[in-house]
């Protein structure tokens, strides 16, 4: 887990709003307000997307992974669609590898909600589908990362997201 304690307070024109502060550095993001709704701009998918507690995490998060550990953005989806005994779903993120094979899948949370067992059979059931190699679960404080080994059906815990060039 990386503790980078920043104060993430955001002045949008005459308006202010405070999101909760994160264990994440802080990024420059586009972030507009209209009418009472306020909306940040999500690059991987070039519009302007509610900014809720759990995106202001996301977008966190994915700068993170681009900026820090050399993520090509082009590799990088939000909220892509997998189809789990008939349902449709949601993952919140899912990396890439250049073959276009998914390789991990990122769940978010907001910062106030805690990080638990509910959570990782969320992400676990998503797995079914895409067998990546890595799963991360974060709240933007909190965050597991862990290893897949289908060899072995084991999964293991890492200290930290790798580098993308060590997926």
């Amino acid at each position: 887990m990386h503790n980078f304690g920043v104060n993430l307070q955001i002045n949008l024109y005459t308006h202010k709003f405070t999101m909760n502060q994160l264990n994440l550095s802080s990024y420059p993001f586009k972030i507009k307000k209209i009418e009472d709704k306020t909306f940040i701009f999500d690059a991987l998918r070039r519009k302007y997307v509610s900014l809720t507690p759990e995106e202001w995490v996301r977008q966190h998060f994915i700068m993170y992974l681009i900026q820090e550990k050399h993520f090509p953005a082009g590799r990088i989806g939000n909220e892509i669609s997998v189809s789990l005994n008939g349902q449709k779903r949601r993952c919140d993120t899912v990396v890439y590898d250049s073959f276009g094979t998914p390789v991990v899948i990122v769940e978010y949370k907001a910062s106030d909600v805690t990080l638990t067992q509910d959570v990782f059979d969320q992400i676990y059931r998503y797995n079914i589908v895409l067998k990546v190699r890595y799963l991360i679960v974060t709240n933007g404080n909190e965050l597991y990362c862990c290893r897949i080994n289908y060899d072995t059906l084991s999964a293991q815990f890492v200290h930290e997201v790798p580098n993308y060039a060590d997926l």
